[in-house]
């Protein structure tokens, strides 16, 4: 499998390192408007093939070296600074999406081409790059809130000390503030959360899960006043739907097609099937608020 990455800052660098290490490629690419950048990255990286796995590695002088790509993973852009919300980016990176779609589907091929973008405020750039790329919709995949999904599933594994494996909890709507955690349909070892809670006796209080909302959905700014930017995470996840693109593992992930996450059934051709989970009225009233709040803001850059 080709994959190509563009944008090679933080984010960027550490998704081909996750990238690298899955063993996944037989062939990655990288492109960065920075040159030097490209080829300092290839370079590092291809060291790492000594004591790993043998992929050919190369920088792309331009986006004809991303032809016949399986993948590309867009992750270029300007990354969250502290005190920024993810929708503050939101002109400057829809022209960093305009600038590279259209060259990029210059030399692909779109029968084969699956598209994922990383750039935020991401729902809103999946969109623009589904709408510029001209690829299916099922083709053209944000991470969504995979991460968001992985932090609500971390800690509620923190809570009860169990892995996290054992936990299914999913993160709705806009990778963003007006994420919504869906509580109606988590459950632990096949139970119902309350039941699992009940019989672990250490029910979850209705302040517990007002917490937990709220360290899920401020645990970027947490890492971003801490490190500067947030990195690992995304690359895990980046990789994880790569991984489940390239073995047609047909795994439910909360992606994005550009208009909120719901779970998703991905496989080899991409979404093959949008699930809608349990949800309560309050929830799937917070659900109809944030996509809302994508589509607002996709008019906005639209009518620029």
């Amino acid at each position: 499998m080709k994959i190509g990455i563009i944008g090679l800052g933080t984010v960027g660098s550490a998704i081909a390192t996750a990238v690298y290490s899955s063993g996944l490629a037989r062939e990655m690419v990288l492109f960065d408007r920075d040159e030097i950048r490209a080829l300092s990255a290839a370079e590092d990286l291809g060291n790492a093939a000594t004591f790993g796995y043998d992929i050919k590695i190369t920088a792309a002088a331009n986006y004809r070296d991303m032809r016949d790509a399986d993948i590309v993973i867009i992750s270029a852009g300007v990354n969250q600074k502290l005190g920024q919300t993810r929708t503050d980016l939101l002109n400057a990176n829809a022209e960093v999406i305009r600038d590279i779609v259209p060259k990029l589907m210059k030399y692909s091929d779109p029968h084969r081409l699956v598209l994922i973008v990383v750039t935020n405020p991401l729902d809103v750039m999946t969109r623009l790059a589904q709408k510029l790329s001209g690829l299916p919709e099922n083709r053209v995949i944000g991470t969504g809130t995979m991460l968001d999904s992985a932090r609500f599933k971390m800690i509620l594994a923190r809570a009860f000390n169990i892995s996290p494996s054992s936990v299914d909890a999913y993160v709705l709507g806009e990778h963003g503030d007006a994420a919504v955690l869906n509580w109606s349909s988590a459950a632990i070892g096949g139970m119902p959360l309350d039941n699992f809670a009940k019989q672990m006796k250490s029910p979850i209080t209705t302040s517990a899960k007002k917490t937990i909302d709220r360290r899920v959905k401020t645990a970027a700014y947490e890492i971003i006043k801490g490190r500067g930017a947030t990195w690992d995470g995304i690359a895990a996840a980046s990789a994880d739907l790569v991984r489940c693109i390239k073995n047609d593992e047909r795994r439910i992930l909360t992606v994005s097609l550009g208009g909120g996450s719901l779970p998703r059934v991905v496989g080899a051709n991409g979404v093959v099937a949008t699930l809608m989970p349990k949800m309560n009225a309050q929830e799937v009233a917070e659900l109809k608020k944030s996509n809302l709040i994508i589509n607002k803001n996709f008019l906005a850059i639209s009518n620029k």
